[in-house]
């Protein structure tokens, strides 16, 4: 019998959806808002990352290579990042975390961006580091 659920991409009207790869979040965000019609910012609150590899980022002084608190560090298994209206995402996360028994965050929020700018994506000013 097939699973009648659609997926929550579908299900929470995803605007958007990337692997978190080569790019790191922020690149991976950057493509995401430089797809969409409207001109938007994508300001990621949030950077999840496994456990102590903030201090060890932290550790050398010149992280102009692994990038990671900047965002951008390459991954090969990073995650799933979707774009979803903030009415949904909390229950899509909540959804996502029972069907999947994976952690699932709100890492950003999407903005509208300055008359005549382009789209972009962006950390806050200051950005939760959520070790998991």
């Amino acid at each position: 019998m097939l699973n009648q659920t659609p997926p929550p991409s579908l299900q929470y009207n995803a605007k958007g959806a990337t692997d978190v790869t080569g790019f790191g979040i922020l690149g991976h965000a950057q493509n995401l808002a430089e797809s969409q019609k409207a001109k938007v910012v994508l300001e990621l609150h949030t950077l999840p990352m496994i456990a102590g590899m903030a201090a060890v980022s932290r550790a050398h002084r010149d992280d102009s290579v692994f990038k990671l608190l900047q965002g951008y560090s390459a991954e090969t298994s990073g995650g799933l990042l979707m774009i979803v209206a903030a009415d949904q995402a909390q229950a899509l996360v909540a959804d996502l975390q029972q069907q999947q028994g994976q952690p699932a965050w709100v890492v950003g929020k999407v903005l509208e961006a300055a008359p005549g700018s382009d789209s972009s994506a962006r950390l806050a000013a200051s950005v939760e580091i959520l070790e998991v």
